[in-house]
């Protein structure tokens, strides 16, 4: 192995953090894009049944909402991973190196922080509403939150495995940190 691949290449273990981390948001992108999928059958159902069968079916208001819950959180989770989560870049540009560093690190930390909340405040109130029922489905009202509750512990892990890539000066978000 010559001497520019051993100063260049991450270490083992973040290698193996950088794979377990893909392999979430891939989890994630896949599951949002099966509801995505499962969201717009379920709506040509509800609209052949409203306008050719004469009959509504009242259920897929209550499920279309699980749906789009998930899609949301998960794919937000997703956007901090992938660095495509909404930024106004303008003061981070016309910065030096030194203090674009410092912004970044500092988005990573509100969004960690953020996703914290997200995590906390999602799993108290998935926990409150888990013994009553959706009406109409019958499934724990507690899954409504419980999307935010997943999407904020992923925002957490990913943020602080950006940070963690940031410490040791291997981020690879080259649009970021120039």
């Amino acid at each position: 192995m010559t001497d520019w691949k051993i100063r260049h290449e991450p270490p083992v273990w973040l290698r193996g953090i950088d794979a377990a981390l893909d392999g979430i948001a891939a989890i994630c992108r896949l599951l949002t894009g099966a509801s995505l999928v499962f969201l717009t059958i379920i709506f040509g159902w509800l609209v052949f049944g409203r306008y050719a069968l004469n009959a509504t079916p009242t259920w897929v208001e209550q499920a279309a909402f699980l749906l789009v819950m998930m899609i949301a959180f998960l794919g937000a989770a997703v956007g901090v991973h992938e660095n495509t989560h909404l930024s106004v870049t303008v003061l981070r540009s016309a910065s030096s190196q030194r203090l674009r560093t410092v912004c970044v690190a500092v988005t990573d930390l509100l969004l960690a922080g953020f996703g914290f909340l997200m995590l906390w405040y999602g799993a108290k109130l998935t926990i409150f509403k888990w013994g009553s029922l959706i009406p109409l489905i019958q499934l724990p009202e507690g899954l409504r939150s419980l999307p935010l509750t997943v999407g904020g512990g992923l925002i957490v892990l990913f943020s602080l495995g950006h940070l963690l890539r940031l410490v040791l000066g291997r981020d690879a978000r080259s649009d970021i940190i120039q």
